[in-house]
């Protein structure tokens, strides 16, 4: 029986070994690459073209959400399997945003992380008890929520994520700092600022920050 390959993100070393060595107590998965962020993770997965990806999120340099994105665009047949210990909403609507399979906690008993890693290369999207509270919560906010009118164009062409990135540019903070409160690299930051320019039609981050307050988008 063919095993089902998996690779491993995350920055901490003794967690990637100690996951590789929970993954290979199954006869049916091999553990055929480890990365500690998410770009070594994207630039392994084009070497090893592994079954599944299990990415944290929060990394230093490159994050989950980078790794997602970028593996996502590059071999889209590779699940991404999210295994961290944050289940706040930010935090799982940027993985899900940047195109994740499933999303697990890290206090899950290792047969179920087993179970998981199963599930998702079938197909099935997985979700851990914690997340799927959170989701729903979400989805039961917008549902109850009164419906907009007269909607500011700018909020209709622009994603929430470049609207949280607007609102740092216009309350003075460089790509850097944008990037570390985001938890994105450095090299999105630049990527989405120069589609917001494009977008609102704007030539540098200085129209945008008068843009921003101009139209209430720096609160």
């Amino acid at each position: 029986m063919e095993k089902i390959k998996v690779l491993i993100a995350d920055d901490i070393m003794i967690l990637r070994q100690g996951l590789r060595a929970v993954l290979e107590q199954d006869e049916g998965l091999q553990v055929v690459a480890l990365a500690e962020n998410g770009k070594e993770a994207f630039e392994k997965c084009k070497v090893f073209r592994p079954d599944v990806v299990m990415m944290d999120m929060r990394m230093p340099d490159y994050d989950g959400a980078y790794g997602i994105k970028a593996i996502k665009e590059e071999c889209p047949d590779v699940k991404v399997l999210v295994l961290t210990t944050f289940d706040d909403e930010e935090t799982i609507g940027k993985a899900l945003s940047s195109g994740a399979d499933g999303y697990i906690l890290k206090e899950m008993e290792d047969a179920k992380v087993i179970a998981s890693v199963k599930s998702v290369y079938s197909g099935i999207s997985v979700f851990g008890d914690g997340v799927y509270r959170v989701m729903r919560k979400r989805m039961e906010e917008a549902e109850s929520a009164p419906k907009k009118e007269n909607v500011p164009e700018e909020e209709t062409i622009l994603t929430a994520r470049e609207l949280d990135v607007v609102k740092l540019v216009a309350q003075g903070y460089d790509n850097k700092e944008i990037a570390a409160e985001l938890y994105l690299a450095e090299g999105t930051v630049r990527n989405q600022i120069s589609k917001i320019l494009e977008k609102l039609e704007l030539k540098d981050r200085t129209q945008l920050a008068v843009y921003a307050v101009k139209h209430g988008l720096d609160e």
